[in-house]
């Protein structure tokens, strides 16, 4: 445990709260802690659905860290068991169908990317997986699981009440999960669990259980949802997000495309600014008040020196309009290619159909020169290297292997 005050520490968590439930609970919480130097278990739980942890994942994370440095235990939930729950109609693209090795590989980046914000050392962090006790429960102890909550409560939740309304399918599955949520909560012990506002009724569910067991009842700290660079709600789906695996002059860039109105919620939920420094940096010029949040981003997932670098790359390719300093080299067979072929072929384009969509809408040069035709024959012969510009941070000397 540390000495910081107990009601300095409550301050510290204001800051990134939406709602706590309660907050004289947890400042109660917070006090006896200090006073037994005992601990709080604070649990968070993430299904490792994607490959990426995006910024939004981590304003969570954050907090877990703040709990973490002011001497609290962090219990980290991989939801390797929830994650396989998955949308079996499909339509839900948040949360895919996956399979259990699929699941171990995200589980396995995850946690690389989650130990750049959090301490992941043992007697640091307690790091779980629900299937430990899923896996092993079998059929009739998923039932009496499911007994423990009722139908009523589980249509509470705003999803499902809009879904109704829409008269949209709802899963029985997709029932179980706040209550396996829940659970996690149980199996650890948890003081308190932060997740997003959009958790809400599910950390409820977890104090509901918790209180069943015989347990003393969580306090449930919920985020605000950090939206992404278009406005929306930050998804790999939307691609709007920053990840925690970009590069330092990818995060610069997509940070450097943020909406002015968006710059206070981020200086608030992914930097350590203080409010007075960040509400005269909004007041100033924005494009200032951007650089220096995209610098602060940089530096947070990378460190000091490639956030420097990045900020000069940003001024170097988009305010002097020169090219920078590190493109790479692309080598592909010797020949003649239609341009969609020769981006897909140099890893410019995840497809041809891609491609073709970003030449028609002028996103393409060659060479510096911006290319619209479709059919353009590009030749990748000995001596020749070809410069390829994809919209405005790819780059490419392609050629030939």
């Amino acid at each position: 445990m540390t000495d910081t005050d107990p009601d300095q520490a409550l301050a510290r968590l204001r800051r990134f709260a939406s709602e706590i439930v309660t907050e004289t609970e947890l400042g109660k919480r917070l006090h006896s802690a200090a006073d037994e130097r005992q601990p709080l278990r604070v649990k968070f739980g993430i299904d490792p659905t994607f490959t990426d942890v995006h910024v939004g994942h981590a304003v969570p994370i954050r907090v877990l860290r703040l709990f973490q440095d002011l001497g609290h235990l962090p219990v980290l939930i991989l939801g390797d068991a929830t994650a396989r729950l998955g949308d079996p109609t499909g339509r839900n693209e948040q949360r895919p169908a996956l399979t259990e090795e699929q699941v171990e590989h995200n589980a396995a980046t995850y946690l690389e990317q989650i130990g750049k914000v959090l301490d992941l050392a043992p007697g640091r962090c307690e790091v779980r997986r629900n299937s430990e006790w899923f896996t092993p429960m079998g059929f009739f102890g998923a039932l009496r699981l499911l007994s423990r909550a009722t139908i009523a409560r589980m249509l509470e939740r705003d999803d499902f009440q809009k879904r109704i309304e829409q008269r949209l399918p709802i899963h029985l599955h997709e029932m179980a999960y706040p209550v396996m949520q829940g659970w996690d909560s149980v199996e650890v012990r948890a003081d308190v669990e932060i997740g997003g506002n959009d958790q809400l009724f599910n950390l409820h569910m977890g104090r509901l259980l918790q209180e069943r067991e015989g347990q003393r009842a969580q306090v449930c700290l919920t985020t605000p949802l950090l939206l992404g660079t278009d406005g929306r709600k930050m998804s790999k789906t939307y691609g709007n997000h920053v990840a925690l695996t970009d590069a330092a002059e990818q995060v610069y860039g997509k940070v450097m495309s943020l909406s002015d109105e968006g710059m206070a919620d981020w200086f608030r939920l992914a930097t350590d600014i203080g409010e007075e420094e960040a509400a005269a940096l909004l007041a100033g010029h924005p494009r200032e008040a951007k650089g220096r949040l995209a610098w602060e981003l940089c530096r947070w997932i990378h460190d000091q020196e490639a956030a420097d670098h990045a900020a000069a790359e940003f001024v170097r390719r988009f305010k002097k309009k020169e090219l920078p300093s590190d493109i790479p080299a692309v080598e592909i067979a010797a020949g003649n290619y239609p341009l969609p072929n020769l981006l897909h072929q140099a890893g410019l384009c995840n497809s041809t159909s891609e491609a073709r969509r970003l030449i028609k809408g002028g996103g393409v040069r060659l060479d510096g020169t911006v290319v619209a035709d479709v059919a353009q024959q590009v030749e990748v012969g000995h001596g020749n290297a070809v410069l390829v510009q994809v919209g405005k941070r790819r780059f490419a000397r392609v050629r030939p292997a």
